[in-house]
């Protein structure tokens, strides 16, 4: 049995679910993070030390990191469409999961602390902003990055879309105003219409 630790509030641990009901595998979550503790722990920091969530333990083997969980699980469980066995293909869709890391996460997060977890009160419109203003460039990027491509890394559904879905669904259930973009939003709408998707990407922000 595969278990899974975190609360499904967290876009990292949506990483993860996305990926086990993608894979069909059967798995048990417990909710931890946030308002359901669990993190601090001595036996869940004796797994993950970083006091974050997900954590994945698959038959005794335990792993932290939302990206690498969905690498794992997609070359232990996957097939060769959903991580590339050629060299290429694959560090294609790797590589757009760590630009949603380094970049497209970093860029779109205040805006969702802002917006979704800081009282009204207290929040900074000028923080907000400086969020919009970096992240709407990036989903132009994306919108190119699809003229001539079906998905991220070519005309298959691969790793490489997980995380940037994950960003698009959260950054869609913000108060914001949404610029269509066809090509991204066509890429979305498929993507949210997969099986995988439900109970990830029709969820209320939290």
């Amino acid at each position: 049995m595969i278990r899974l630790w975190g609360r499904l509030s967290s876009i990292n641990v949506r990483k993860v679910v996305f990926t086990l009901q993608l894979l069909e595998l059967p798995f048990e979550r417990t909710d931890a993070g946030g308002e359901f503790g669990v993190v601090r722990t001595p036996d869940y920091l004796a797994r993950n030390p970083n006091a974050l969530v997900p954590l994945l333990d698959d038959d005794g083997f335990e792993l932290w990191e939302s990206n690498v969980i969905v690498r794992y699980l997609a070359a232990r469980y996957g097939d060769s469409a959903q991580y590339p066995q050629d060299l290429r293909g694959r560090f294609d869709a790797e590589r757009w999961m760590d630009w949603q890391q380094t970049t497209l996460n970093p860029a779109g997060r205040n805006a969702f602390v802002q917006l979704v977890r800081t009282p009204a009160p207290q929040r900074r419109q000028d923080v907000i902003d400086a969020s919009v203003a970096a992240t709407e460039p990036l989903w132009d990027l994306l919108e190119a990055q699809l003229h001539a491509r079906r998905f991220m890394a070519g005309d298959v559904f691969t790793i490489g879309d997980i995380p940037i879905a994950c960003e698009v669904h959260r950054w869609r259930g913000l108060p914001l105003a949404w610029r269509s973009r066809p090509r991204l939003d066509s890429w979305y709408d498929h993507v949210r219409s997969l099986p995988a998707a439900r109970g990830v990407l029709d969820l209320p922000l939290s």
